[in-house]
């Protein structure tokens, strides 16, 4: 039985947490299919964005206590194996070439905490709490950690790891975490409001974006990477898509992408 739905309606790729029962909690199942769910979007050129959801009351619970209760006997070598298949999944799910947007509507703990993280964008129902309840079991936020720190920053992270105490979505909107935060009843028209955005938007400008963003974060502003930046405006400004968009909004045309 699939732990996971994935729909394309038009250019939205609609990717649907199903475990419900267990709060869509992570297992090699879960993981395995999340992994090549996003490896095969990514290789999809009509996708244009990708909504990340969950069926049931939670969001994501982090990891399923059987799994868990496996690798309680597990060596250091098999421990590392399986925290790596994890560690691939949420890079995948961030090197998404595409935007992803997280329908957040319930709980996110632990590695749920990680795929909100993991999400260019990310809408939360006001009722959602957080959570990273690792240490609490004598664990560590490791394979999400990167993703983490860099949405709500070190210092907030030193916290919230440390102390393993719950927050709510006003908080996770106040850290960065979140971007907004809804009435239930408003999710899902946010949620499609965004993704229409998105697809409103040039195809591959919108992917050479997201691309722009990661390759630019942190660096040092040098004249090497000034060239970068000046040659990849002159790339898109000479590709077809740049010229169909400049010419639009010339001739005040729909451009050819909607």
């Amino acid at each position: 039985m699939s732990t996971l739905h994935v729909i394309l309606q038009g250019p939205v790729a609609r990717v649907t947490l199903a475990r419900p029962e267990v709060r869509n909690a992570f297992n090699a199942d879960l993981i395995a299919e999340l992994t090549a769910a996003f490896a095969q979007i990514a290789a999809a050129p009509d996708v244009r964005a990708v909504v990340l959801a969950a069926e049931g009351p939670a969001f994501c619970a982090g990891a399923d206590l059987r799994w868990m209760q496996a690798m309680a006997a597990f060596s250091w070598d098999e421990n590392h194996a399986d925290a790596a298949r994890l560690a691939e999944m949420f890079w995948v799910i961030d090197r998404c070439p595409v935007p992803v947007i997280a329908r957040i509507q319930g709980d996110a703990y632990a590695g749920g905490v990680g795929l909100v993280a993991c999400a260019d964008i990310a809408v939360s129902v006001d009722s959602a709490s957080y959570c990273l309840s690792e240490a609490r079991l004598g664990l560590l936020p490791g394979t999400i950690a990167p993703y983490v720190v860099r949405a709500m920053g070190e210092r907030a992270a030193r916290r919230y790891f440390t102390t393993a105490e719950r927050f709510d979505a006003a908080e996770a909107l106040r850290l960065g975490l979140v971007h907004e935060v809804v009435a239930a009843g408003q999710l899902d028209a946010r949620v499609d409001e965004l993704a229409a955005l998105l697809c409103a938007n040039g195809p591959a400008a919108v992917r050479a974006c997201k691309r722009l963003v990661q390759d630019v974060a942190g660096r040092e502003i040098t004249p090497q990477l000034r060239d970068d930046t000046a040659r990849r405006i002159a790339d898109i400004r000479a590709s077809d898509e740049g010229r169909a968009g400049v010419a639009s909004f010339l001739n005040k045309t729909p451009p050819p992408w909607r």
